[in-house]
């Protein structure tokens, strides 16, 4: 039975119109990759998607709980709130994010130097990591950006990231936009610190190491 929270209905069998009904309102796919590296209350939805108004968040949080990809759960006491989780199902479309964004980065029109947000930038190390060059590193990385911090384990060439206080080997207290500039602009730690921008603990030469790992894929031509 069709769910009358998703209002995009294609009558096409094929699995892509399909991914397009449960994903491909607007905001839809960005409200499950801020719901990637755990739960997350309403609030902090919006903080992480600052261009989407309360109406609208709430209208894709039910479409997408219909649809199975999320469910709410209260955590319990102390907390006692509500939060917004990927099911199991949800989860697997990691993949599909990865590829379409590595896919439109490849696009003239993108410009990596528009805001985005701390899951955002956890998804493009997940996204653009060299998983050949990764195989020969291990280390874990923090990262600290407001009132949100990850932890990436990097091993084996595969970069699990989850949210995390927990020391690492080397960590960044810095902002979405500078981590981008660091890792995928190779703008020098040290100059970035003078400037301001992070502040650095631990070991310099694993972040070193680490930067080499991701880069940008080239654009297309359109000539």
């Amino acid at each position: 039975m069709r769910s009358e929270k998703i209002t995009r209905w294609y009558d096409d069998a094929c699995g892509t119109a399909h991914a397009l009904e449960l994903l491909g309102e607007r905001w839809s796919i960005l409200v499950v990759r801020e719901l990637m590296f755990g739960p997350r209350r309403f609030g902090d939805l919006r903080g992480g998607l600052p261009g989407i108004s309360a109406n609208i968040l709430t209208q894709r949080l039910a479409g997408l709980e219909a649809a199975g990809v999320l469910r709410r759960r209260l955590l319990p006491p102390p907390a006692g709130v509500q939060v917004y989780e990927l099911t199991p199902w949800g989860y697997e479309s990691e993949p599909i994010m990865q590829t379409l964004g590595r896919w439109a980065a490849r696009s003239p029109d993108h410009d990596p130097t528009l805001p985005f947000s701390a899951a955002s930038a956890m998804m493009s190390l997940r996204t653009m990591l060299d998983v050949g060059k990764a195989r020969s590193m291990t280390a874990t990385i923090g990262f600290r950006f407001d009132t949100d911090s990850f932890v990436a384990r990097l091993a084996n060439g595969e970069l699990p990231i989850a949210r995390s206080d927990e020391p690492a080997d080397v960590t960044l207290d810095t902002d979405p936009v500078t981590m981008a500039a660091l890792v995928y602009g190779k703008w020098p730690l040290a100059e970035a610190e003078a400037a301001g921008a992070v502040r650095v603990t631990g070991d310099r030469v694993t972040w070193d190491r680490f930067v080499t790992l991701f880069a940008l894929p080239s654009k297309v031509s359109v000539e």
